[in-house]
């Protein structure tokens, strides 16, 4: 009975580390952006602080906004499905 049950074991297996894997990326991302965005932030706080400010106006360094946005449809959860593929409908035929 183990023996007719491994296969299924397996696949489940498999899925779970799928699924583990899949949330380790999106919180890598999530770190990534939050520390782009903080370099970004620091840079311009740099930049606005005496004598920096002197130096960066003089070498033509200026406020950087290109902070990582996301939209509001970007931060829920893909959803990703491991069942039949859908059968793609057809076009249908030319009339003459």
């Amino acid at each position: 009975m183990v023996v007719e049950n491994y296969p299924q074991l397996k696949s489940n297996e498999n899925f779970l580390r799928l699924q583990d894997e899949l949330a380790g990326t999106e919180n890598r991302i999530a770190v990534e952006r939050r520390r782009y965005n903080e370099t970004v932030q620091d840079y311009n706080t740099f930049i606005a602080l005496f004598p920096n400010s002197l130096v960066a106006s003089m070498g033509g360094f200026t406020r950087n906004d290109a902070y990582f946005k996301t939209e509001e449809g970007a931060r829920q959860v893909p959803k990703v499905s491991f069942g039949a593929p859908s059968a793609t409908p057809q076009p249908a035929p030319a009339k003459p």
